[in-house]
């Protein structure tokens, strides 16, 4: 069925350098716009993501880059956003907007982006309110008609509606029949009948803690998930900041997130212990030998700390 139009209507996409909407930029944009009557056009942009604080490009999170499949090089020669903002602008300004959990996040990092380059572009002459204009969400109208809670994986699944449904003793069987029917409905190939393959499965990203502050990189490294160190492992952080450390134990955040902040901490801090008394094996003691040398001038011998 076409859409019924009395104004354009554009749907919109975002791919980022990450999904903290108040530090990530905008990789990619594309709009597409539908006008009364069913005329489409369509428009995409690549985008350098620009850090107007360090007047630097902003890098990829390598975890978004996973998804997207976007590089920090790929990028390194396309126009920043203010230059195209507004080209932007013209194509927001006639439309109410669509996109698949858009107002969630695209929405947010759009308007985010416009604010930092009307911030750090003084007379930019951007003239648009992002507040001002309707949003149809496509993922709401899917969630409210087709409901993705467990009594509609059970009625899928198993076949019909279960008694007592919120109880928690009726909510656990529940569940475990779900899970049955859904070994019954794959097959092996897609679905194996193994519990580690099925946590691998159903674990969208390798957290540390539950709150997901502290993910596995693909070195199975701790990284920090979120804020100034976004991106950094946990062990570059705490080296170069140990006080940040100080600041998550004193902070609202979880328990659980702030025991496992300690524990990398006192890992940390026996690794930095140990290597204070490890003995130093012959590259090392060669090398501290040539510093000393250096500073002192020496008696030129070479190969021996003394």
């Amino acid at each position: 069925m076409e859409l019924n139009l009395k104004r354009p209507l554009l749907f919109f996409d975002i791919e980022s350098t990450g999904l903290n909407i108040a530090s990530d930029c905008i990789a990619e944009l594309s709009f597409v716009k539908i006008l009364p009557g069913g005329e489409q056009r369509i428009k995409t942009w690549r985008v350098r993501p620009w850090d107007y604080v360090n007047n630097c490009q902003k890098l990829m999170n390598p975890s978004a880059q996973a998804v997207h499949g976007i590089s920090d090089e790929e990028l390194a020669d396309k126009p920043r956003f203010f230059e195209i903002l507004p080209e932007v602008c013209e194509w927001l300004s006639d439309s109410d907007l669509a996109g698949y959990n858009s107002a969630k996040f695209d929405l947010p990092l759009l308007a985010e982006e416009i604010e930092r380059a009307r911030a750090a572009v003084p007379g930019i002459g951007v003239d648009i309110d992002l507040h001002q204009k309707k949003m149809v969400d496509v993922q709401v109208i899917y969630h409210k008609n087709e409901p993705r809670n467990l009594k509609a994986a059970y009625n899928f699944y198993v076949g019909g509606d279960f008694e007592n449904a919120h109880a928690a003793e009726a909510d656990t069987l529940a569940t475990y029949a779900v899970l049955k029917g859904q070994l019954d409905k794959y097959p092996e190939e897609v679905i194996k009948n193994d519990v580690d393959w099925l946590a691998n499965y159903t674990e969208n990203q390798k957290v540390v803690d539950y709150a997901g502050r502290i993910v596995l990189n693909a070195d199975k490294e701790p990284c920090i998930s979120f804020g100034k160190h976004k991106g950094k492992t946990c062990r570059e952080v705490y080296m170069s900041e140990p006080s940040y450390f100080a600041w998550i134990a004193n902070g609202d955040f979880t328990l659980d997130t702030k025991r496992q902040f300690a524990l990398l901490k006192e890992k940390y801090e026996a690794e930095k212990k140990a290597a204070r008394t490890r003995p130093l094996n012959e590259q090392q003691m060669n090398d501290a030998a040539a510093q000393l040398r250096g500073k002192w001038g020496g008696n030129g011998r070479s190969g021996s700390l003394f």
